[in-house]
């Protein structure tokens, strides 16, 4: 039963990623805590960091063939966010695990209410980190991706609905491109957290290769489902946003 939860778990995650752009990481943990069962909220947030690194480099490839990644913009954002989910990850080891689940389930209720609000339209689509636009870019690149960090590392997701409104906010790169770049982030911050959780031992591999077979799965089904509801995205990230916050405070009130 376990093999069944874990695989319809990583199914879902990459339904979601691949749907909307992020979000398959905050589930995660809920998802491997109250439905897989793993009884560790330590374990649940190093197991779910490696299985949606592989998730996010799944769907990052789709986006790199199809022209959606600026990948200098990516790289300084991600060697900034990797330094962040280091120093996150370790404070997070440190904190109480239901303390640690409480705080993860008040960060769901605010990123899916943040989610609800309706994203400013971008004003420059053809932004690129140059010699020229370093001085202007660089300086907001690096403090947010961070920060970003900090706070992925910290409650052990790959952050990609941190990512994309902070790389839009730095560099007001389209929404497209933005999802696009934040995979390349979501795969640095992943490896980074991930293997600060699994040299302490806190990553159950079997789960995480089911999670990870599932996810490829949920990540092909849902480009091909996200091409028949084009036109309806607006009306799905509602929904789920509708979603984070429910399921964010179940998990809040059940840990505290």
């Amino acid at each position: 039963m376990q093999t069944v939860l874990s695989l319809a778990s990583g199914g879902l995650i990459g339904l979601v990623l691949a749907l909307v752009g992020g979000g398959g990481s905050i589930l995660a943990v809920p998802l491997l805590i109250y439905v897989v069962g793993v009884g560790s909220p330590h374990a649940a947030i190093g197991t779910a960091a490696v299985a949606v690194t592989a998730n996010a480099l799944t769907s990052l490839i789709g986006h790199a063939r199809a022209g959606r990644v600026k990948w200098r913009c990516a790289s300084v954002f991600a060697i900034a966010g990797m330094v962040g989910a280091a120093l996150g990850a370790e404070l997070g080891k440190a904190i109480d695990g239901k303390r640690l689940l409480a705080l993860f389930g008040l960060l769901m209720v605010g990123v899916g209410l943040s989610m609800l609000h309706k994203r400013r339209a971008a004003e420059a689509p053809d932004v690129r980190l140059t010699l020229d636009s370093a001085a202007t870019l660089m300086p907001r690149l690096i403090p947010i991706g961070l920060n970003v960090g900090l706070a992925a590392g910290f409650f052990g997701i790959g952050g990609g609905f941190l990512i994309v409104p902070g790389l839009m906010l730095a560099t007001a790169m389209p929404l497209s491109f933005a999802i696009g770049t934040s995979l390349v982030v979501v795969t640095a911050l992943g490896v980074t957290t991930a293997s600060s959780y699994a040299l302490s031992g806190l990553v159950y591999w079997r789960i995480t290769a089911l999670l990870i077979v599932g996810g490829i799965v949920g990540t092909l089904g849902g480009i091909a489902v996200g091409r028949l509801l084009a036109a309806r995205k607006g009306l799905l990230e509602r929904l789920f946003a509708v979603i984070v916050v429910g399921v964010g405070l179940y998990v809040a009130a059940s840990s505290l």
